[in-house]
């Protein structure tokens, strides 16, 4: 069927609808990895999001399960050049767009990405509308400008909390869940941790009162400074000296917490290759990074030091806290989809969280 991306600026994108196609209000980002797209697809952190993948055909390996970051679909739309029907891949269990069609996520396929990649590069991230129908096209530009993300992290993390990796003998993680991925907490299992997974409300004082090691604060969708009860959380957390290791939103909830600030991107990082410098080591590695917020380093507390950066831009990547075993970063360490180069750091964290000593003090 023929259908339509209408932008909040008013402009109109042609394709053909794909998957569960129905209209649907999103806000419209881009991820530029060439390969990935079932952890893209299933990466909480796009929940609300509608996702433009850059790389021409999507789909070409199938559908394989165990790539799954989280049980379900997140975002809310994806948009491509081009759906491939035939995928060929030994692990290969169906096609792309009979998942979209099982779990309902609307497709817009045949869609010149490059110029609207353009678009959103130049004007920045906006918000959009998919529909079959663009006669009244001043009523569609409304409806897309009135969506907005509302409690999009109480809809991702977990309902209560899960215990995994039981029989492990190593170091009691508390997992702070805002949308985690799965090889998050694969990471530090297959590390020997016993991890408790606690859902994005959870008090402070219900974590530290279980007697953990450590606590991991996971990535996760939306507004940073909307997550009100989880920056109180992180604040105790911090306050308390225990050992801590946050990536993405636990990063600009941890950077809030403090008294400093975030701000939104103009389209953000979203793709499996961006450099970051960690400046210690006059040394850069690949990322993998979806986020559409940043933290400032104008305004972090006096013993906080930002410890890494994006080579592209100079935006911050990373910070540690001098005087507590705790540092932060804003990429993805866990990769799932892309580079494992800064895996290492999960080693650091568990050393931190035996010693108790920060590892850049």
């Amino acid at each position: 069927m023929q259908a339509w991306l209408v932008l909040e600026d008013g402009s109109v994108w042609g394709g053909e609808g794909r998957g569960a196609f129905r209209e649907v209000a999103c806000e419209v980002v881009f991820n530029t990895s060439m390969t990935g797209y079932l952890e893209v697809l299933t990466d909480p952190s796009y929940a609300g999001q509608g996702v433009v993948m850059t790389y021409p055909m999507i789909g070409n390996y199938g559908v394989e399960l165990e790539d799954f970051e989280s049980v379900r679909l997140q975002p809310s739309a994806f948009i491509v050049r081009e759906l491939c029907s035939h995928p060929s891949n030994f692990r290969c269990t169906g096609t792309l767009e009979d998942l979209l069609l099982e779990q309902n996520i609307p497709c817009l396929s045949g869609v010149d990405t490059r110029a609207l990649v353009k678009k959103l590069r130049e004007s920045g991230t906006m918000r959009g509308l998919l529909t079959e129908n663009i006669d009244d096209l001043d009523a569609k530009i409304a409806l897309a400008k009135q969506f907005a993300l509302v409690d999009v992290v109480e809809s991702v993390t977990v309902p209560e909390k899960i215990e995994r990796g039981v029989t492990n003998t190593g170091a009691r993680i508390a997992l702070l869940d805002c949308g985690t991925k799965n090889n998050i907490a694969r990471s530090l299992l297959t590390r020997g941790c016993r991890v408790t997974q606690y859902p994005s409300t959870a008090t402070a004082a219900e974590i530290l009162a279980a007697g953990h090691d450590a606590v991991m604060l996971s990535n996760g969708p939306g507004d940073p400074q909307d997550c009100k009860s989880a920056i109180a959380a992180v604040r105790e957390i911090y306050h308390s000296g225990i050992p801590t290791f946050a990536i993405c939103l636990g990063h600009q909830l941890t950077a809030l917490a403090v008294g400093g600030s975030t701000c939104r991107m103009k389209y953000g990082h979203r793709g499996a290759n961006h450099p970051v410098k960690f400046l210690a080591e006059d040394r850069t590695y690949l990322s993998s990074q979806n986020h559409g917020y940043m933290v400032q380093a104008e305004g972090l507390p006096a013993n906080a030091q930002v410890h890494c950066v994006n080579v592209n831009d100079g935006t911050v990547e990373g910070v540690c806290y001098h005087g507590k075993p705790y540092f932060t970063v804003q990429f993805h360490p866990e990769a799932s989809p892309g580079p494992k180069d800064t895996a290492f750091l999960f080693d650091v964290f568990l050393e931190m969280a035996k010693t108790g000593k920060n590892p850049w003090d």
